[in-house]
């Protein structure tokens, strides 16, 4: 299994990011595309583990390694790029290349609401004959309740772009609920539908740490396939 976060994006597969604040805008919400962006003349960098080495055996084993930038360029807009490496049992590990896109089309600060679209392309460095280059492109919706501790709810959908049948499902539905606990402490789960490397439902916890930091950790669980749920931990800072 590849995981990777969207830096706008998506997403475990994974593919993700954290609770998010004013003060610390992100592109994922845990594991699937929020409706923010990074503010302009920002870099928000992060570093993802992703394994299932608890309990998996065998060549069921990965460990995955994500480092992920995401600049904000004005006009609601930002770019960025994930690098993805997974360690495997026998080495012959896999390189991925995942550069992304995201527009926030409409933002009602008055009504809490916000909606988005961008999408992130999937390009392996090594292995890759017999790999497929794809993208996943997706639109999501959010609605923020005011008071201390208000709810945010997010959802929208994806499709898979030049994905072959072996990517399996190629559309699917993206839901999120993110829920403060404190001033620093949220917990937030995500889902997005389909049998495919997108099809997760990730619970976790995120902390905010000090110079517009962020720590998230939680556990993906695959809709299909217990040999893909795995344990994440993330952490970000803004600049």
């Amino acid at each position: 299994m590849k995981t990777s976060r969207v830096v706008l994006l998506p997403i475990i597969a994974v593919m993700g990011l954290a609770f998010t604040q004013s003060a610390m805008a992100q592109s994922s919400v845990m594991n699937v595309p929020s409706s923010d962006v990074v503010a302009p003349k920002k870099v928000y960098v992060e570093m993802d583990f992703i394994t299932n080495y608890a309990w998996a055996r065998g060549d069921e084993r990965f460990a995955n390694y994500i480092p992920r930038a995401v600049v904000g360029v004005g006009r609601n807009v930002e770019v960025g790029a994930n690098l993805s490496y997974t360690r495997v049992p026998g080495g012959g590990e896999p390189l991925e290349l995942q550069p992304n896109a995201k527009w926030q089309f409409y933002a009602n600060e008055g009504k809490g609401v916000t909606a988005a679209a961008g999408c992130i392309w999937f390009v392996p460095v090594t292995h890759r004959s017999g790999t497929d280059t794809f993208g996943q492109c997706y639109s999501v919706a959010s609605k923020e309740f005011s008071g201390r501790y208000g709810p945010k709810f997010t959802g929208g959908g994806y499709v898979l772009v030049g994905a072959k049948a072996d990517q399996g499902t190629k559309r699917g539905a993206i839901v999120a609920y993110e829920q403060p606990l404190s001033k620093k402490v949220g917990f937030i789960v995500d889902w997005a539908s389909g049998n495919n490397r997108f099809g997760f439902i990730s619970p976790g916890l995120s902390v905010d740490t000090p110079h517009n930091g962020n720590l998230s950790a939680g556990y993906a669980i695959a809709n299909q396939g217990r040999g893909r749920n795995a344990l994440f931990v993330y952490y970000g800072q803004q600049f």
